[in-house]
């Protein structure tokens, strides 16, 4: 099965999710136009941010996947769907936790949404090694992925911390962001290799 639809399903998916997203930050009522109205909005803008950056660096590492596979296949698809699922329930976690501040449960919730699709993607990952091949360009990319065993680790820690310490699960929400920021080298490494 050739992997153009998926990719362009996921695209479609992951750009309604950036736009639910802003869609469901509210502007102050009464018709506010000062600066200073806008400062109740600081919480949800925050998690939007990071929000924004967690879906954009999915988008930006599925894309680069994607581009050393050669097909696709039914177990393919619905892994993909499977991390789809988890990517979509984003928007709610996101703006539960800003409209209450960080608090306990929505914080839980956030992290919750964040290891699911990390598992979702590792799943995937290891579904598209097998379809691959041992020998493939693909599975010598990705390689042992450290980088998203620690992530699932972390979340897993921000998960238990957020029952005594919201703002520190956040921030370690945030390290696993900034980890996986800048994007991920391996595939774009081993195709110039493989070229030359």
């Amino acid at each position: 099965m050739h992997k153009g639809r998926l990719e362009a399903f996921s695209d479609g998916v992951i750009a309604i999710i950036i736009t639910i997203m802003v869609l469901e930050i509210k502007m102050p009522g009464d018709h506010h136009d000062s600066i200073a109205s806008l400062l109740p909005l600081y919480p949800i803008f925050i998690c939007y941010i990071m929000s924004f950056i967690y879906i954009g660096i999915y988008w930006n590492n599925h894309h680069h996947m994607f581009q050393v596979v050669k097909s696709v296949n039914g177990t393919i698809l619905w892994a993909n769907l499977h991390l789809l699922f988890w990517l979509s329930l984003v928007p709610l976690v996101t703006e539960w936790m800003g409209e209450n501040n960080f608090t306990k449960w929505p914080t839980i919730m956030y992290g919750v949404s964040l290891i699911m699709s990390a598992v979702a993607y590792t799943i995937l990952v290891i579904v598209l090694k097998k379809h691959e091949g041992e020998d493939s360009l693909f599975v010598k990319a990705i390689g042992k992925d450290w980088k998203g065993k620690v992530s699932i680790l972390i979340y897993a820690t921000g998960i238990a911390i957020a029952f005594f310490n919201p703002c520190i699960s956040f921030v370690l929400y945030a390290s696993v962001a900034c980890v996986w920021f800048i994007p991920d080298r391996r595939i774009e490494k081993r195709v110039v290799k493989e070229e030359n």
